[in-house]
C-alpha cells in the first residue's frame, strides 16, 4: 500500500492507496480541493469538516446529474438558485449536530 500527500484547502493530508494510484489520487484530490476553495469562497471559512461536507455533496450532485444524462445541469442550477450556500450551511450545520449525539 502506499501513501500519497494531498493538500486540500491549504492543509498536508496523508491517504493510503494501492500501489500504482497515487497519480489518480492526486488528481483527484486537487479536483476534490477545488469544489472545497470553491465553497470556501462563497460562504468563508466554516471549518473543515463542513467545508469538506458542502464539497462532497457538491461532488454528489454532479455524479447525480451525469447518471441521469445531464451533465451541466448541476451546475446550471446552482448558479441560478439563490440560497444554495445558505441550504448547504443548513444541512452540514443538522449533521454535524447528529454527529455529535453520537
Amino acid at each position: 500500500m502506499a501513501t500519497v500527500t494531498v493538500e486540500i484547502n491549504g492543509r498536508p493530508y496523508a491517504v493510503g492507496c494501492a500501489d500504482g494510484q497515487e497519480e489518480r489520487v492526486r488528481i483527484l484530490a486537487k479536483q476534490f480541493d477545488g469544489h472545497v476553495r470553491q465553497v470556501a469562497g462563497e460562504v468563508g471559512h466554516v471549518g473543515d469538516i463542513r467545508l469538506f461536507l458542502m464539497a462532497g455533496l457538491m461532488l454528489a450532485d454532479e455524479l447525480h446529474e451525469v447518471r441521469l444524462g445531464n451533465p451541466g445541469a448541476s451546475a446550471a442550477a446552482a448558479a441560478s438558485t439563490d440560497g444554495v450556500a445558505e441550504a448547504l450551511n443548513a444541512v452540514a450545520a443538522r449533521l454535524e449536530k447528529l454527529a455529535q449525539g453520537l
